[in-house]
């Protein structure tokens, strides 16, 4: 764990390792951070500004759970859902507004829901001032220089009036050129537009996703004006290889069975010592592993989750040093544009 401070609220975060590939904006994301400020971040650099791009935020705001014993932020991962929920969380200096309870959970499918179960204060009375409130997704590439330039592609924004307690909202992937894993679904599918596709990289894409550093260096935009023809070629009549040698001569280069011995009973012997030693070697690790108790046999479930396990996260706060910033407090952003320093 650990804790980033600015100079007017303190922020947590914990990197978590999914156990399944989560689909957002097409890219398949394994690990996500989260933080106490009511967002997870789903970029793959971190830098000064989390809360500025590539998160996924059911109510990004100033919480602080340090204000109480009771306040906490769990997650859990059975295979098919990851959840996050922020449990009794306050808000720094408008704590005695009331406790807020709320999850994130990610499906396998790339389907996003947002729970509201206690939201005491509309979310439009949340200071800004100290932190962004934001509810909603976005997703940004990045393009490296003296600073980084950050530009944000997407966004979605949800109705800060709608969100209160008892409401939910379900957000649905749309289909992205990234899914074509071949020049012809690429070109054709009639579920995406404007894709392109680079051989190089053998990629389909718009050439804007975060991806994009690739797609400039490998030249992709002049690839992707070309056709999946000018990449495979249709070989002309005649001028493909004659095929392998015949059965016949082929069977004439296998050595003559022994005398006295046909053809079918070698192989049904051949198959009896197969399956003999296929149970020799199972009775030999059996034995193994129960004269070893201590090691752990292959493909053995070293960690099992379900909805009912939540493990939590209890936050305090530790005053240390951080080089965490907001980007409304610590970058230039102009257009979709923001620049940053790492």
């Amino acid at each position: 764990m650990s804790a980033h401070k600015t100079h007017r609220h303190t922020l947590w975060e914990l990197k978590v390792a999914l156990s399944f590939d989560f689909p957002f904006y097409g890219h398949n994301l394994r690990q996500v951070i989260v933080a106490t400020g009511g967002f997870m971040y789903m970029g793959d650099i971190t830098h000064r500004m989390l809360t500025a791009t590539q998160y996924i935020a059911p109510l990004m705001a100033n919480f602080d759970p340090g204000y109480s014993k009771n306040s906490t932020v769990r997650f859990s991962d059975n295979g098919n859902l990851f959840v996050v929920q922020w449990d009794n969380v306050r808000l720094h200096e408008q704590a005695d507004e009331g406790p807020y309870t709320f999850q994130a959970v990610l499906h396998r499918n790339g389907t996003i829901v947002f729970n509201y179960k206690e939201i005491p204060m509309s979310v439009e009375k949340i200071d800004v001032k100290g932190h962004p409130v934001k509810v909603g997704l976005s997703e940004a590439f990045m393009l490296p220089g003296e600073q980084f330039t950050i530009y944000e592609y997407h966004r979605v924004e949800i109705n800060f009036t709608k969100i209160v307690s008892g409401s939910a909202f379900e957000l649905t992937p749309l289909p992205t050129c990234l899914q074509h894993i071949s020049c012809d679904l690429c070109l054709t599918s009639n579920l995406t537009t404007g894709c392109g596709w680079c051989n190089t990289l053998q990629r389909c894409s718009d050439g804007i996703d975060r991806h994009k550093q690739e797609w400039i260096q490998y030249n992709c935009s002049v690839e992707a004006k070309s056709t999946c023809e000018d990449y495979n070629p249709v070989q002309p009549e005649g001028s493909r290889a004659p095929s392998t040698t015949p059965l016949q001569v082929q069977l004439r280069l296998h050595p003559p069975q022994p005398k006295g011995i046909p053809e079918n009973t070698a192989i049904i012997a051949g198959v009896v010592a197969a399956l003999a030693l296929l149970v020799a070697l199972t009775l030999l690790a059996v034995y193994y592993i129960n004269t070893h108790p201590t090691v752990a046999p292959p493909f053995y479930l070293m960690q099992r989750r379900t909805n009912n396990y939540w493990p939590s996260m209890k936050f305090r706060n530790q005053g240390c040093h951080s080089n965490y910033a907001e980007v409304e407090l610590g970058g230039h952003e102009k257009e979709g544009f923001i620049e940053a320093e790492q």
